[in-house]
Order: structure tokens, then sequence, then C-alpha cells
């Protein structure tokens, strides 16, 4: 069946995208039973929850979990810390979580982050998704906020998770590109899916190429519920918003910083640990009740949606802190095995099919991955608090129940009788009433695939908007197949008019396609959204970021230590490169220790850069391609440089033009230089272009 035989509607109602016919052999499951629906799983009603009977989603969703050993199917390339979580006020009237009880409580946590397509050994800055999972270890057992640095997915409901993993993977014919979706599989898969369409916006942003995990937001994704110990429901959504602020780098720099340093995110989040510069986030929920769920303009079961923070400001509960490294990689990092249902009284789910599909893959994924089912056993996924149960033996059992019984009920008394259930507190889903047909559908609420998506462009700015234009240009150029470029503009001209013109001309396409068909009339009066741009959340200071400084042999030493003074005031670190390895000797004779060499450190890995060589190194450095490169990228990425006269020698070389501009600031004024180092980046020289 050719693609423009799909229907690209999304199969609303229980329609599929396509019907077997001809040539084309049906669908099965893998004993040969025909499919009817692979695009909805089967669930009470339309907005209920999923059904553990589906056995074609149990066979799908259980084949994928185990397609790797021992490697993660997805979020394979992971980083880890240790830390804190503070609670500021106690939530008691809203939550019965034991860890929102107690203001100034501190808990402890781990956090892994990740990257999603790629394998272990990819790179660091690939264009991706971004896992931020946190597994707080309260004293009524282990939560695991299972999130990633977007608020929403590609997908409503995780019967197609193994298609868009598979899509966005390396091609199975080729074992390639690896953890990059500029490939034909992957667009052609989105293309197909337009409720993928406002996911497409976020990963097509400088949100997918995140500066540093200490740089970026983290979200729950999903509506949660919080319950109080009355009983009481309402539903919630969680954001970590880093305290540094917001920043990404830009894709030249992307791939400059892969080449230098594939290990570019991990080596940052160690480098500030390690420093004592630790990472901080708050925490923050947006609560809200049945009713507003009810009048909200989408479906908050949804997750391909939001709640824009202008409509239901977000409230912060606590801040997290992360303090220190692993002992060992793989005992920690590699093992740790997050799972979303695993949650603590006074915390229930909700019906988003998504969500749901998650609760039941993340257990089974562990099986395999970790070799067992006692994976709770090992030191770094245990619970800090006590824990009983009849559960024993299996593979690597390091815990078995003690006394005469090991089932329940049972008329022991004492220690020998074991736990019983509490007959208050404990885990207690919210009573919710369900009202539908068992059936494979997909609610109709869930049909707008468009209007976030085109809110969330225009929330951001020129120079944002300009990076996301040019990131759908790069993805679709590396699109062999004309139709999967067609279709794709297609869906952009029910985003946005501006932006599928960008993209198609950059592609080169003259005739533009008629815009797809939508299930439901994308809608153009959402207002914007300021808490989805980067540049408009950005931090207030320089603190924590890095500048790279330029030196030779002769370099003056008194501009040499008023940039470091600067830089150090304002909480910035500063790092010595020069033309060679080991050592120069400044002005005043004093001897100073290079942490880099020229051409192994390119300036995409610092956030800003200061030139200042002596006249003599001046020349020297305009001979060598690595230091020219340097002077020209910095000025290609926008970053500001301070810089000396003498560095103008190699600013000709590199190719620069004569006048410069207000991002290049003489080294004379070093706290001028870094004040303007707050905005991260001289946006202007952008868009003059």
């Amino acid at each position: 069946m050719a693609a423009s035989d799909y229907d690209t509607r999304t199969g609303q109602g229980g329609e599929t995208h396509q019907q077997a016919g001809g040539d084309v052999p049906p669908l099965t499951t893998q004993v040969g039973a025909p499919v009817s629906d692979d695009q909805n799983s089967l669930r009470a009603g339309r907005r209920g929850p999923t059904l553990i009977e589906d056995q074609a989603f149990r066979e799908k969703i259980f084949h994928f979990d185990h397609e790797r050993i021992p490697e993660r199917v997805v979020h394979a390339r992971g980083y880890g810390a240790h830390g804190f979580f503070e609670t500021y006020d106690s939530l008691s009237d809203i939550t019965a979580a034991d860890i929102f009880q107690r203001a100034g409580e501190r808990t402890e946590v781990f956090v892994r982050f990740s990257t999603v397509a790629g394998n272990k050994g990819s790179v660091d800055l690939a264009r991706d998704v971004r896992g931020f999972a946190v597994k707080f270890y309260t004293k009524e057992g282990n939560w695991d906020l299972v999130g990633n640095n977007i608020p929403v997915f590609f997908i409503q409901d995780a019967i197609k998770f193994p298609d868009l993993v598979h899509a966005a993977k390396q091609e199975p014919d080729r074992a390639f590109p690896q953890a990059q979706t500029a490939h034909d599989n992957f667009w052609d898969f989105i293309s197909l899916m337009p409720e993928s369409m406002h996911m497409v916006m976020w990963i097509m942003s400088d949100r997918a190429i995140p500066r540093s995990f200490r740089f970026m937001e983290g979200f729950g994704v999903h509506s949660f519920r919080f319950v109080n110990a009355e009983g009481e429901a309402r539903f919630v959504k969680f954001h970590w918003k880093p305290k540094a602020g917001l920043q990404s780098v830009i894709w030249d720099e992307a791939l400059r910083i892969n080449g230098a340093d594939p290990d570019f995110h991990r080596r940052d989040l160690w480098d500030a640990i390690q420093a004592g510069d630790h990472p901080e986030w708050e925490l923050g929920v947006q609560v809200f009740d049945q009713d507003f769920a009810d009048s909200f303009d989408f479906d908050i079961l949804d997750a391909t949606k939001i709640i824009p923070e202008e409509i239901l400001p977000v409230r912060p509960i606590g801040r997290m802190v992360l303090n220190r490294m692993p002992d060992n990689f793989f005992a920690e990092t590699e093992q740790v095995a997050f799972q979303t249902g695993n949650i603590v009284p006074g915390i229930d789910f909700s019906e988003d099919p998504l969500l749901q599909g998650r609760n039941f893959s993340y257990l089974d994924t562990q099986l395999k991955r970790l070799g067992g089912p006692n994976f709770n056993h090992i030191p770094i996924n245990a619970p800090r608090c006590p824990f009983h149960h009849f559960q024993q033996d299996g593979h690597m059992a390091m815990h078995n129940p003690r006394g005469r019984a090991n089932y329940e009920p049972n008329s022991w008394g004492g220690a020998q009788g074991g736990p019983r259930e509490v007959a208050q507190g404990g885990i207690r889903a919210v009573p919710v009433a369900y009202d539908g047909r068992k059936a494979r559908v997909r609610s109709e609420t869930f049909a707008d695939h468009y209007s976030q998506a085109r809110q969330f462009y225009v929330s951001q700015t020129a120079v944002e908007r300009k990076h996301m234009a040019d990131a759908l240009t790069f993805e679709l150029s590396k699109v062999r197949t004309r139709p999967i470029r067609l279709r794709m503009l297609s869906h952009l001209l029910n985003i946005h008019d501006d932006l599928a013109r960008a993209v198609a001309q950059g592609l080169g396409i003259k005739d533009l396609p008629a815009p797809a068909e939508p299930a439901v009339p994308p809608r153009t009066d959402l207002p914007e959204s300021p808490a989805l741009s980067i540049l408009k959340n950005g931090p207030d200071s320089f603190a924590g970021r890095k500048i790279g400084v330029l030196l030779t042999e002769g370099s003056d030493a008194a501009e040499v230590k008023a940039i470091v003074d600067a830089a150090k005031a304002e909480g910035a670190v500063v790092q010595f490169i020069g033309p060679l390895a080991g050592s120069v000797t400044l002005s005043d004779g004093t001897d100073l220790d290079l942490d880099e060499m020229v051409e192994g450190a390119p300036s995409a890995i610092f956030d800003a850069v200061a030139i200042l060589p002596s006249a003599e190194g001046a020349a020297m450095l305009a001979a060598m391609p690595a230091a020219r490169d340097f002077a020209a990228t910095t000025w290609a990425h926008y970053k500001f440089a301070a810089f000396n006269d003498a560095a103008r020698t190699l600013f000709a070389r590199a190719g620069l033009p004569d006048g410069l501009d207000g991002g290049f600031l003489p080294a004379s004024d070093p706290g001028a230089f870094v004040a303007a180092c707050r905005r991260l980046r001289f946006w202007d020289r952008q868009m003059a272009a």
C-alpha cells in the first residue's frame, strides 16, 4: 500500500491506518491471530484505564521490552548522581504522601539523566529527548518520578511505543544512523502520526540539545493524582525547574562538542559536583480538580498536551540538590531500575493511556535487563525504609521471609506469622467510576494534534523559531523519500505558514502540498506562553558557566588576573588554553599551568571566551588552523568574547569583520564583559545576518 493511502488522522474512533488487502499480508500476533486495531490499547471506555487482558498489547510490549540484553532498549546512555530533596511546606491538605508532610525534611534521592534513542556508546549531545528520572527513598517506600526534559510525548497510547522507538533507532537493515532521527524511517512514522506534531516542535527546538543537565527542566509528563488522608483526590502535574536557568547549544556547536568531547554532559555534571557547585532544581506542581479538568480546552489525560503555566501556575513545593557522584557507575547508574509504577501512599495514577502502558512495561523490562525478579535487592534500588513481604527465592535473592509462614493469610501469631495488611494508610486506589464499553478506542477529546504545536511555536523568540526551522530543514534534508518530506510539510502548514514555508524554502520545494486533513480544525487563538521559551527563561547570572581563556607566551598578567577575578566574582569557572599543552609564562614571569591545548579545546565547549595573546603569540596563533577556528566559531556561535588589541591579528586571519560588534568586548573592562555574558549569546548578530 502506498504511503498516500494511509489515514493521517490517527485512527480516531478505532479506525486503523491501513487495511490489509491485495498483496499486503494481515498484521497478526506471534501465534497468527489477526490484529484488528494496532493503534489503541483495550480500555474500559474511551477515557478509562487500560485492561490487563489486552493480550495483543501485552505480547507487543513484552517482546519490545526484551529486545536488548543487557542494555536498556531506550535511555541506554545515562549518567546519575545522588542528592537530597527538601520539602518547603507541609502539603498534608492535598496529599498524604509522607515526603510532603513536614517542612524542611530531607529525603535521599538518586537521579539519572539520559538520552533516549542512542546506544550506550553514543554521544551526549545528540538531538534527542533527555530522560529526567528521580528515585525518592521515602519513609513509606520508593517513589520514582520517571520523566523527561520535555513535558509532552510523541504518542497518546503505549501500544505505539515499540513502533516509535523502532522508527527512531537505527534502520534495521543497515544499523545506522546512530542516535539520530534524521532518516527516512523516523520521519515516515512521524508524518503518519499527527498526534506527534506537538512533540516534533519540542525536539526540533533547542530543548533537544541542552547545554548541560544542570540547565534543563524536567517534567513528569503525565497527569497523576494527589490523595489526602481523607481520600480526597486532585490531579497533579510535576515540574523540575533548574535554579541556574535554562540554556542550550546551537546545532553546529553540538556537532563540534560531540567530536571534541562525546562525554560532555557527563564531564560537566562530574566536574560541577566535584567542585562543590551542586546542581539544584525546584520541584513544582500544577494541582487541579475535576472541574478544571472538565473545563480545560484539552484532555488532561492526553500526554501530547500541556497545561500552560499562565493558565495554571506552577507552585514550588521543594528543592533537589545533587551533591555526590556514584561510587561505581555500573553498580548504581547502570543497575538503577526506575518504574512509573513505584508510587507511595498519597500519590495515585490517572487513566492516561500512555502512563497505564508504562506502568505495565517498566516492571516487565527489569526482569530481563537485571536478570530476575529480585532487582530491588540491588542496593541502588532497595528502599531505605523497613520492608516486609512474603516474596521469596528467585535469581539472586538476597532476602527471604523469616519465620514459619511464607503465605498470607495465616494463623501463626507474632514474628512467626509475618507482616500483615495495614488498617489505615497504605496505597489505596482512588475509587473512580468508569462507564463505557470494552473496546479498542481513543477518546475524541484526544483528537486535536496541531493547536498546542502552534502555541509552542508562536511562544518562541524569533531566534528560537529560526532554529526550529533550521532543524526541520536539516532533518528532512536527510530524508531521501520525497513523499515523506511533502507529508511533513502538509502537517507544518497546520501549525504555522511561516514555519512550513521556511522549511520548504530550505528544502528547495517550490510547490507546497495541501495542508493535512485534521481530525479537529486547529485553533489559532491560543495565547503565547512565555514559559515555553528557553531564551525567555535564561539565567540571571553567569554562575556555573565556563570561560575559556586563550593565552600565549608573554600574555599580559594583569589582563589575565582581571578576567579571572571578574569571572570568580560571578561564580563562573575559568579554564586556560594555550597553543601547546603544559604551561605559559606570563608577562610578569609567572608560569601558568594550562588546562587544554587549543587543538583539543574548541570554543564550542565554553560558554564564553577571552582571547588574550601577546603580540608575538597572536602571530603564532594566526598561523594555527585550530586557533583560527577557535576565533571563527566564537563569532559563528554568537558567544561573548573579551579580547585585547593583539588578538586582532588572529581575528583578521580568521576572517572576522574589522568592526566586530557588541558581542566582542575589550578585555580592559572585565566587569562589562562578565555582565554581558549573563545573556549567554549575542543573538543580535544572528538576526542581523
